[in-house]
């Protein structure tokens, strides 16, 4: 991968603990990050010159740069408006935006985003709290101890929800069901994303399409949600919290691919940054990776593919923080605030060179197609033996993750090449929603001898074509 991508690590200041929790471009091209002590400062990239911008801020877990001169923070008691009014280059002004939701004091109740969409609505996404602290005797918002119970809890509004903030300073409710939403994007096409932490209720790691008023998982935040019964939602049957909620489009095996993935970013370099443009990409906090999703709608709902990306490119671990640069580089925020994580920052270009990766795999009534970056050498293509897949699944229970379930094998019956050489269909024995079909590559290579660099991909399969049925 150092052959495609170079990765610099980025000289921190002297005693800056570089626990990086937020970080985005200034219009000039400027870097803002925020920083798990509370620093707010900024890094001229042409310089090299870091210069302290605002501190005193708590968790700034999220940061969307306004001006060269003003940022929001979304810190964890409030949305701040930060702004250097006198142009010396420190902030002299700090304005809550929105504090309209609830804090127990629970050192779990985290605060990610914001992120703007296109009619200039702000969306943030509100951690529940941790059964491993308790609740301060002063709380800010209505404390509903119905919501106490469980590993993750929703004690006070609105924990565990996404949250839609409009151009008049009005905070709703948009979304429930998250657990430990680190981040939210939205794709290409205004879709809006999060990715949740595996957990209680969630058996494996995963990418939410967030749509308003839909349910996604874990009880607790149910609590908060008009005309719901007042009870305690986890002691609900299984089958009934199953039935409200809306599965992920994404899940993440747990190991294999993600273990906590954090923030979704689109490449929207245009091709500035190699093959990809138009995808998006995920932060993961325990490997030494991204995560490359290769998205579709199926049956009017959006599922797909997700895979390890710049493994071996020299990038470190606890992956944060994603931001693209004007000039099509990706700037990495790193933390390992209680995680298996580094810190600081790394800055990651393309060289110019494509690599043989997979660019895209999308369901057929019968199997897959593959598409890849370039043309693939015809005599290995064919080969069966070089598409091993397996399939399972991750039952939704309380209990903290989940086994795979029903592993099983599913033999590729046939496999043609395009007149390109650059897709390959396959047909499988079967085809089951509700599964992820686990593809392991074989040494595929291009017509040029380029060997393929990643070789797994994991496609969660929730519906099938349309009008198409699972093989018996």
């Amino acid at each position: 991968m150092t052959d495609y991508y170079e990765v610099e690590t980025i000289q921190m200041p002297k005693g800056l603990t570089a626990e990086t929790d937020g970080l985005a471009i200034m219009p000039d091209g400027r870097i803002v990050a925020g920083f798990h002590r509370g620093e707010i400062m900024i890094y001229n990239p042409k310089t090299k010159v870091w210069k302290l911008f605002a501190e005193g801020i708590h968790d700034p877990l999220g940061i969307m740069a306004i001006s060269n001169s003003e940022i929001l923070v979304m810190q964890r008691p409030e949305l701040t408006r930060i702004k250097d009014t006198n142009n010396d280059g420190v902030a002299d002004e700090y304005l809550t935006v929105t504090d309209d939701f609830g804090l127990s004091g629970n050192y779990h109740e985290f605060a990610f985003g914001p992120i703007k969409d296109k009619k200039g609505n702000l969306y943030i996404a509100l951690n529940c709290a941790s059964s491993g602290a308790g609740i301060f005797p002063e709380v800010r918002g209505k404390l509903d101890t119905l919501g106490r119970p469980g590993r993750m809890y929703s004690a006070v509004p609105y924990r565990g929800w996404i949250m839609k903030l409009t151009p008049d300073g009005k905070l709703h409710p948009y979304a429930s069901g998250f657990r430990s939403p680190n981040s939210i994007g939205f794709d290409a096409n205004g879709n809006l994303f999060a990715a949740d932490n595996q957990g209680d209720w969630l058996g494996t790691s995963k990418l939410y399409h967030v749509q308003e008023g839909k349910h996604y998982g874990h009880p607790a935040s149910l609590l908060w949600k008009d005309g719901f019964p007042h009870v305690t939602p986890s002691k609900l049957p299984v089958k009934m919290l199953d039935s409200l909620r809306t599965v992920e489009s994404v899940a993440f095996p747990h190991s294999r691919i993600a273990d906590s993935p954090t923030q979704p970013v689109l490449d929207n370099t245009g091709g500035k940054f190699g093959p990809f443009a138009g995808k998006m990409l995920v932060g993961e906090m325990n490997h030494p990776y991204l995560v490359r999703l290769m998205l579709e709608t199926v049956d009017g709902h959006i599922q797909g593919a997700c895979a390890p990306f710049l493994v071996g490119s020299g990038l470190q671990k606890g992956n944060n923080r994603l931001a693209f640069a004007a000039d099509g580089s990706l700037w990495i925020g790193q933390t390992d605030h209680g995680w298996a994580g580094d810190r600081g920052i790394q800055h990651v270009r393309w060289k110019g060179k494509t690599p043989l990766e997979l660019a895209d795999m999308k369901l057929t009534p019968t199997g897959f197609a593959l598409t890849f970056t370039q043309p693939l050498d015809a005599v290995t293509a064919k080969q069966l033996a070089n598409y091993q897949f397996q399939r399972y699944y991750y039952e939704y229970h309380e209990a903290y993750g989940s086994k795979q379930f029903d592993v099983k094998p599913v033999p590729v019956t046939s496999a043609e090449l395009s007149s390109d050489g650059r897709t390959v269909t396959l047909k499988l024995a079967e085809l089951k929603a509700g599964y992820i079909y686990e593809l392991e590559l074989g040494k595929l290579r291009s017509t040029t001898r380029q060997n393929l660099l990643n070789h797994l991909v994991c496609y969660t399969l929730n519906r099938l074509q349309r009008n198409t049925q699972a093989n018996p």
